[in-house]
């Protein structure tokens, strides 16, 4: 029987990987032209918002904060682009594997800490707002990565109908 600790890690993996899939599966079927089209008002497309929890979530909160993997801290602050825009010449398979790689990264990090424990390294440019312990990092990146997924189901929805979750009457 796992302890209290290794039980709690194991719902909050579990649900976290709930939702990466409810994102994966958001956009099953979707050709390169479809990802890429731009449907609500902001204008993100859905690879864009996958880039987005791939670089500015996955690696931003476990590589960079919970790891303080200097690499990857020194990557994404320095680097210019904006994670929602992805170029028209990077293939969307390519968006698609780097998320799923991402994941996989996340998750080996995820392991190697204990919830309780405080993150390795914090931004300076969230000001006073702060998240304590990776605990608190991994109920975020669930909340963030479950918002997402509902934004991609509304523009599934709107791109060409599909439902994620169909409710009958």
């Amino acid at each position: 029987m796992p302890s209290d600790a290794a039980g709690e890690r194991e719902v909050l993996a579990s649900v976290l990987n709930g939702q990466r899939e409810h994102v994966l599966e958001a956009l099953e079927g979707l050709g390169a032209e479809d990802l890429r089209r731009q449907v609500l008002p902001s204008g993100w497309t859905c690879l864009g918002l996958v880039n987005h929890l791939s670089l500015d979530v996955e690696r931003f909160w476990f590589q960079a904060v919970v790891a303080g993997d200097r690499s990857v801290i020194e990557e994404l602050l320095g680097s210019s682009e904006n994670a929602w825009n992805v170029s028209a010449d990077v293939p969307a398979e390519d968006v698609l594997r780097r998320y799923r790689d991402s994941i996989e990264r996340a998750d080996e990090v995820m392991v190697a800490q204990r919830l309780d424990a405080a993150p390795a390294w914090w931004p300076d440019f969230f000001g006073s707002w702060r998240l304590h312990s990776i605990r608190e990092i991994v109920l975020h990146v669930v909340t963030e990565t479950a918002t997402h997924a509902g934004h991609l189901d509304a523009a599934r929805e709107l791109i060409d109908g599909t439902l994620h979750l169909v409710i009958t009457g």
